[in-house]
């Protein structure tokens, strides 16, 4: 049951990134970087996503003038999914890196992920939000913006990797002690999506602190 489950969630997932990335292709983003996050975030937060791309992302098309009348909840919303996004990425190019190459730390596959996993979503991550803000503030310069992506996502990055390892740990060690579900496996692919959820909701707070702070820029 568990494994068909699985699939359904993934396969919501997958035809959720496709929907957004066909719209974002039709009507893309005024920021270039987003084109990108929508359909990401599709491929673990699924039709929530796609209703939230529809309700917010549209509006931030080039071709579709419409008032901005969104909430406050909702702009740190759109500023979470930006950072959750590049942890997404650098979570799912982790983990066949470490699947391919056997690696292991302490003798544990899954601390090797962790560690492969938080590097490469903390790039990804840092490169994102560069791209984000760059653009509005090429004055500064390239070094001072760069510098200004670490402060700005830094802890909402840390923050989401918190939830979503924190699943994945249980998941390893207490809910699937005896058997922990492999990458090629289904199981593993939607304890994945479970975690990426988690860890947006562990960084939404965080967001929320760095965009009243205007430490980030609301989106």
């Amino acid at each position: 049951m568990l494994t068909i489950i699985s699939w359904i969630a993934l396969g919501l997932g997958f035809l959720s990134f496709l929907i957004i990335l066909i719209d974002v292709i039709k009507h893309p983003q005024q920021m270039m970087v987003m084109n990108i996050v929508w359909p990401i975030n599709g491929l673990f937060f699924g039709p929530f996503n796609l209703w939230a791309y529809n309700r917010w992302g549209r509006l931030k098309a080039k071709d579709i003038e419409r008032d901005d009348n969104r909430k406050w909840s909702s702009k740190v919303f759109v500023s979470t999914s930006h950072c959750s996004s590049g942890c997404a990425i650098g979570d799912i190019v982790g983990i066949p890196i470490v699947a391919i190459t056997g690696m292991t730390i302490a003798g544990a596959t899954i601390f090797a992920d962790f560690t492969v996993e938080f590097i490469l979503a903390y790039l990804f991550g840092i490169f994102f939000q560069f791209y984000a803000i760059y653009p509005m503030n090429k004055e500064k310069g390239v070094f001072q913006n760069f510098k200004d992506a670490i402060k700005a996502d830094s802890l909402a990055l840390i923050a989401f990797e918190v939830g979503m390892f924190g699943w994945m740990a249980l998941v390893h060690f207490v809910i699937f002690a005896a058997h922990p579900p492999k990458p090629h496996e289904p199981t593993y692919w939607f304890m994945m999506q479970i975690a990426l959820i988690l860890g947006f909701l562990t960084s939404y707070p965080a967001n929320w602190w760095l965009v009243k702070k205007g430490i980030k820029e609301e989106m």
